[in-house]
């Protein structure tokens, strides 16, 4: 039953061949979550609690599914949780049940993935070809003193950033980040991410420009998303220069 309920996404994809096709779903299911959310709840019910878990779980959670949708499937669970009309139907979601459950998927993915990073990743990192660590100790030690400094700081700011959310915690734990500093600011950035976006939605979601423009909407929150990324890359290149 729950493999069915997931074919719209990560049961569709797993069904997928071809990277391109996967991309461009993804790129679809990402443009038109309005769409598809509405059909998800009309057809699943309260299925639909637990694919929005699971998404904002493994997208958090797993190293290597940074492409699904974060920041834009907060925003639009926050829009049907005010009650979405489409040709006489109402499909709408509990806010309080999704703001519990996604906090607690975005705190669980992220703490897996810092778990991956400190056990995996270190072992992948004491890897040796011909006698050479893959990668030098020096830049370990590195990683390890930038988390130590800056580490909680970035904890936060990673959560409104896409695909740099998916790797933070996984980074974290190969730099040795303290568990106990890790899990204090993976808290407050997963309540403050969840919070933040999906009651955006549901203020403004349902807002008449917002809804003939939701696409435009989408791409906005994911260029605010991405902004401060850039702004420290200009910032980072001019200070070399």
């Amino acid at each position: 039953m729950l493999a069915e309920a997931l074919e719209p996404n990560i049961y569709y994809l797993y069904q997928k061949k071809s990277p391109m096709e996967i991309i461009k779903y993804l790129l679809d299911f990402i443009l038109h979550l309005d769409k598809h959310l509405f059909d998800l709840i009309l057809n699943y019910g309260v299925w639909i609690y637990a694919i929005l878990f699971l998404i904002i779980f493994v997208e958090t959670g797993l190293v290597v599914m940074p492409l699904l949708p974060g920041d834009s499937l907060l925003f639009a669970a926050g829009t049907f949780c005010a009650g979405v009309v489409n040709d006489g139907r109402t499909a709408e979601l509990n806010l309080w049940l999704v703001l519990a459950l996604l906090i607690v998927a975005a705190i669980l993915g992220d703490g897996l993935n810092y778990f991956f990073g400190k056990t995996i990743g270190l072992k992948v990192l004491s890897w040796k070809i011909k006698g050479r660590q893959i990668v030098k100790q020096k830049y370990i030690d590195q990683t390890h003193a930038f988390y130590e400094k800056h580490g909680p700081k970035t904890i936060i700011i990673a959560r409104f950033v896409p695909i740099v959310r998916t790797f933070a915690p996984f980074v974290a734990g190969i730099g040795e980040m303290s568990y106990a500093k890790f899990i204090r600011f993976n808290i407050i950035g997963g309540v403050a991410w969840v919070i933040g976006l999906t009651l955006m939605g549901y203020f403004f979601g349902n807002l008449e420009f917002v809804q003939k423009n939701f696409e435009t909407v989408i791409f906005g929150i994911i260029g605010l998303s991405i902004l401060p990324m850039i702004i420290e890359i200009i910032r980072a290149k001019f200070k070399k220069d």
